[in-house]
C-alpha cells in the first residue's frame, strides 16, 4: 500500500489538490447553486453571455470563494483571468480590461476576471475596474472576507450582485474529509480515518474547508511503520488547538464582541464566558475586552449594582498590571460578576435623554440663585440670592428649583426596581417631592 508520507513528497497541498473541477463537486453553498442561479449560469457554456452579471462573493475563509471561481472557469468555456489584489495594481487591471475588450471585439469571447481579496484594493484600483464591468468587457467575480459595504466602492457594488457564502456545516466538512481520504487526487486510500479522528477534524475546522484538509494532511503523516489508521491522538499531535476563525480587523471581531456584551446584558454567564474564551484564544487585545467590560458595567448595570463598575475597572487595571495569559482570570471574574448581577440602563438612558434635549436647544439660563456669586459684582447682579444651603436643613434637601425654567419638571433618570436601584427609586421619589419636581 502507498504510504501517506510518500504521497506528500513533492506534492501541492491537499486543499489545493482537492479543489472541485465542477460546481457539482462543491460542498455547501447550495443556496447559491440552485438551477438558474447567477453562478450556475456563469458556469454554463451554453448560457447567454450577455445575461451574465458580475458577482462579489463575500464569506469567511475556507468557504469556497476561490473554489467556485475556478470551477466556473473550468466549465464555462469563457476566457478566464485571475488577479490577486495583494500583488496586482492599476496597470495590471487596465491591461486585463484592454485585452478583454480586444477578445470580445475580434473573437466574440467574453472574459471572466476573478479578483481575489478585492478588499485590499484601494479606491483608485477599484475605480479602474468600473469601465470594464459597466461596458461588459469583463464579467467580474470578486472575492472578499470583509464586509463589501465597507470595503468595496459603491459604484462597483451597484453594478455587481452580492452573494454571501456561509461557513460549511459539519456534514459538508465530513463529506470533504471522506472524499480527500479516498480520492486519487487526495490521499488515495493510503490511510484510514477513525471516527474519533474524523469528528476531531470537523470540530477543529470551525466551518473552514481549507483548515479541515490542512489538518487532515498533517494528521495523515503521523502514523509510523505499518500503521495506517489516523486516530484522534494523531490529530491532537498535528493540531494543538482549535482553528478559530477570528479576524481582529474584520466582521468576526465585531460579531463576537457584540455577542459577548449582549450575553452579559442578557445575564447568560455561560454564553458570555464562551465568547470571552473565543476572544482570548484568538489573541484579541485584552485591553479592548476590559474596556468593553467597563462600558457594560455602566451602560447595562449602572446603579442596580454600583460595585459592578469598580470590579470592571479593577479587572482592567489587573490586566494592564499582570498581562496575559494570567489576565484571563480577572477578565473572567469581571465577566461572571457582570453577567449575574442586577441590570439597569437607567443612568445610560438619562444621559442620552439629557444630551438629546441640549442638542435640540432644550436649555435655558441657569437659575439666578444657582449662579456663581464669588466674583466681584456678582451680588449686584443677584447671583446666588435666595439660594438655600441643603446642609443647613435636617433632611439635607431644600425646596428650590435647579433646572432652567424651560426644563422645569423634566425627568431624565428613572430608576428601576432592580437591585440597589430599588432603594434608590424610593429615595429619588421622596427627594422629588421635597424639591417640588414630582409633578404633584
Amino acid at each position: 500500500m502507498t504510504t501517506a508520507s510518500a504521497l506528500f513528497q513533492g506534492q501541492t497541498p491537499l486543499a489545493v489538490r482537492m479543489r472541485p473541477v465542477s460546481l457539482d463537486e462543491v460542498a455547501g453553498q447550495q443556496h447559491l447553486l440552485r438551477r438558474g442561479s447567477p453562478l450556475v449560469s456563469l458556469a454554463d457554456p451554453d448560457a447567454n453571455a450577455t445575461r451574465a452579471v458580475s458577482v462579489i462573493l463575500w464569506g469567511p475563509p475556507g468557504t469556497g470563494k476561490t473554489t467556485l471561481a475556478q470551477a466556473i472557469a473550468r466549465t464555462s468555456g469563457r476566457r478566464f483571468v485571475e488577479l490577486s489584489a495583494v500583488t496586482a495594481g492599476v496597470k495590471d487591471v487596465r491591461e486585463v480590461m484592454q485585452e478583454a475588450m480586444t477578445q470580445r471585439d475580434l473573437y466574440g469571447m467574453s472574459t471572466i476576471l476573478f479578483l481575489d481579496e478585492i478588499h485590499r484594493f484601494t479606491k483608485a484600483q477599484q475605480d479602474a475596474l468600473l469601465p470594464g464591468v459597466e461596458n461588459g468587457w469583463v464579467i467580474l467575480i470578486a472575492a472578499t472576507t470583509e464586509n463589501p459595504s465597507f470595503s468595496v466602492i459603491s459604484p462597483l457594488l451597484s453594478r455587481s450582485l452580492l452573494l454571501t457564502l456561509q461557513p460549511l456545516t459539519d456534514d459538508d466538512l465530513g463529506m470533504l474529509i471522506d472524499r480527500a481520504v479516498t480520492d486519487p487526487r487526495g490521499l488515495a486510500g493510503a490511510v484510514e480515518l477513525s471516527a474519533e479522528a474524523r469528528t476531531a477534524l470537523v470540530q477543529l475546522a470551525s466551518g473552514d474547508a481549507r483548515r479541515a484538509l490542512t489538518a487532515l494532511e498533517a494528521a495523515a503523516s503521523m502514523p509510523e511503520g505499518d500503521e495506517n489508521t489516523v486516530t484522534a491522538d494523531h490529530v491532537a499531535q498535528a493540531v494543538d488547538r482549535a482553528l478559530l476563525r477570528y479576524d481582529r480587523q474584520g466582521d468576526e471581531h465585531y460579531d463576537v464582541i457584540s455577542a459577548f456584551i449582549k450575553s452579559i446584558r442578557g445575564s447568560d454567564v455561560d454564553a458570555a464566558m464562551h465568547y470571552l474564551a473565543r476572544m482570548i484564544e484568538a489573541g484579541e487585545d485584552p485591553r479592548f475586552i476590559a474596556r468593553r467590560l467597563v462600558i457594560s458595567a455602566s451602560e447595562d448595570i449602572g446603579l442596580a449594582d454600583p460595585q459592578a463598575l469598580q470590579i470592571a475597572v479593577a479587572a482592567a487595571d489587573a490586566v494592564a498590571f499582570i498581562g496575559m495569559p494570567e489576565g484571563r482570570i480577572p477578565l473572567a471574574e469581571a465577566t461572571a460578576y457582570l453577567a449575574t448581577t442586577a441590570k439597569s440602563n437607567a443612568a445610560y438612558n438619562a444621559i442620552n435623554a439629557a444630551i438629546a434635549d441640549v442638542r435640540a436647544g432644550g436649555f435655558g439660563r441657569v437659575p439666578t440663585h444657582l449662579r456663581d456669586a464669588h466674583y466681584p459684582g456678582a451680588k449686584r447682579l443677584g447671583h446666588g440670592k435666595g439660594y438655600i444651603y441643603p446642609h443647613d436643613l435636617d433632611v439635607g434637601v431644600a425646596t428650590q428649583q435647579y433646572l432652567p425654567d424651560e426644563l422645569r419638571g423634566r425627568r431624565y433618570y428613572e430608576p428601576t426596581g432592580r437591585g440597589v436601584e430599588r432603594d434608590i427609586s424610593a429615595r429619588v421619589e421622596k427627594i422629588r417631592k421635597i424639591l417640588g419636581s414630582d409633578g404633584a
